[in-house]
């Protein structure tokens, strides 16, 4: 038996495109706040690095869709297993690992919806960067994106229901203002930021265009921020995330 299941991914990833409302929240919306708040701006052909602000935009906001989608996901399938449908699939041949694989695959492929219209949308209405900067920065943007399936798991994991899933997207959108992802920020909110849990992923994906250089509210000259600081973030909740899924399923093994 291979890791992924082609039937079941195929029918998970048919069963999310069909719904409307989750590819608006996905795709649509973090489309139509990069045209406006990039695409339509007077400040969109500004340098930013080595491309210009239009692309610094429409990186942030690829990356907030990869991750409404990567953490719907993870949240759902959370839900589902504890739920009917888990109950269902426990009769089937198919392993926890095979349920697990296919999953992020499901993510992985959704999170790309967001990714590639934003993009498209970016190369039409003067996005500008190396070719270099724009692959780095999709490749950065979708790998990421599937720590925050983590955050969805234990969101699902922890609360059991649907609704507690859409509260967990609900809170990207705070993690994104806090984490210097919609707007940039600037002396103590800066600060702050890099202890949030978007800020190392989102900072990660712009790198290939600002080449480290952190871009700041106050008009002052960009600083070169290290590596470390943006790697070491994404790595500390990624473990946060995963140790929370961990505890949660033991949690409920407990009470089976």
């Amino acid at each position: 038996m291979t890791l992924i299941s082609p039937t079941f991914t195929r029918t998970e990833l048919t069963r999310v495109v069909r719904d409307p409302v989750g590819l608006f929240f996905t795709a649509v919306l973090p489309a139509f706040f990069y045209v406006i708040f990039g695409a339509t701006q007077d400040y969109k052909d500004a340098a930013a690095g080595n491309g210009n602000v239009a692309m610094w935009i429409m990186i942030s906001m690829a990356a907030y869709g990869a991750v409404t989608a990567t953490t719907a996901v993870g949240g759902l399938a959370a839900v589902e297993k504890m739920q009917g449908w888990g109950r269902q699939l426990g009769l089937t041949p198919m392993r926890d690992a095979t349920f697990v694989a296919s999953k992020a695959t499901v993510a992985l492929l959704i999170a790309a919806i967001p990714i590639a219209l934003i993009y498209a949308i970016g190369v039409l209405t003067g996005a500008s960067g190396t070719t270099t900067a724009w692959l780095l920065s999709a490749i950065v943007v979708l790998a990421g994106a599937v720590v925050f399936a983590l955050f969805g798991l234990a969101i699902g994991l922890a609360f059991r229901s649907e609704s507690a899933v859409g509260a967990a997207s609900g809170m990207l959108v705070v993690f994104a203002f806090l984490g210097n992802v919609f707007v940039p920020l600037s002396g103590t909110m800066l600060d702050i930021a890099r202890f949030t849990p978007l800020y190392g992923y989102v900072s990660l994906a712009r790198r290939p265009l600002t080449e480290g250089y952190v871009l700041t509210q106050d008009g002052s000259a960009p600083q070169l921020e290290p590596l470390w600081i943006s790697v070491t973030n994404l790595g500390v909740w990624a473990a946060v995330f995963a140790l929370l899924a961990v505890l949660l399923v033991r949690r409920g093994r407990g009470r089976q």
